[in-house]
């Protein structure tokens, strides 16, 4: 099932470009484009909408005052050119905050955060009428011009190499440019662990561990000493 989104903003440049970011995945579908926030509204109380790109700066009523009036609004991803905005942006639950101009990297982080908390949402008492197909099992990174899908429980570790992270997996490795602490937030944590400064493991690939290393298909891995009291700690609970 694709996630059904839609773009507010009156900037037809700024539109276009989340457009074009949005077309590049095939989980994404872009079901309208609003100019003002009372567009939106008629959209949203016509057809169900996912996830909502909401501009701060517009005319007649802004984008936090159009959300704050919303009674079931769905997920958003707020985009502005001003960083004044962020605190009162995520007192309302927001999934991230894009400064425009967006790059397509900030944009993916922004995506992957979506999933992950789509997840988590599965997860809470009372959601159980959502089934597992809408569940996330997988990110997007860029890596050689292209947005690669990875599934989870195909990674066996992730190592970080100066401003790069290389994700091994079973039978691949993909290489993306990205800083380590920004690919573990976009993990889900009942899945990854960071175990050291240089390295996150998915937890179901570990064959064995000690005090001191992990095993993973293949590999044996270090454990980091300022991590080694929680990653022992979360490993005798599993």
């Amino acid at each position: 099932m694709k996630t059904r989104c839609i773009i507010v903003d009156d900037e037809p440049l700024a539109i276009e470009a989340i457009q074009m970011h949005i077309e590049k995945f095939e989980s994404l579908k872009l079901v309208a484009t609003c100019i003002d926030a009372f567009q939106a509204f008629d959209i949203l109380n016509k057809t169900r909408v996912d996830l909502m790109f909401l501009d701060i700066q517009m005319p007649e009523i802004t984008g936090l005052d159009f959300l704050k009036s919303l009674k079931n609004p769905p997920k958003v991803i707020l985009t502005t050119a001003y960083r004044e905005y962020a605190i009162d942006a995520f007192d309302l639950n927001v999934i991230d905050y894009l400064l425009k101009p967006i790059s397509f990297d900030r944009f993916m982080q922004a995506i992957n955060k979506f999933y992950e908390q789509s997840n988590s949402d599965l997860l809470v008492p009372g959601n159980s009428s959502q089934t597992n197909e809408t569940q996330a099992d997988h990110i997007y990174v860029r890596s050689d011009k292209k947005n690669v899908k990875i599934k989870f429980p195909e990674i066996l570790y992730i190592e970080s190499i100066k401003d790069f992270v290389k994700i091994v997996c079973q039978g691949r490795t993909v290489i993306a440019k990205m800083l380590i602490s920004e690919m573990e937030s976009m993990l889900p944590a009942e899945l990854f662990l960071r175990i050291h400064r240089s390295y996150i493991i998915c937890i179901e690939n570990i064959e064995a561990f000690s005090h001191t290393h992990i095993d993973v298909p293949g590999k044996e891995l270090p454990i980091g000493r300022n991590y080694k009291h929680e990653v022992i700690h979360t490993l005798q609970q599993k």
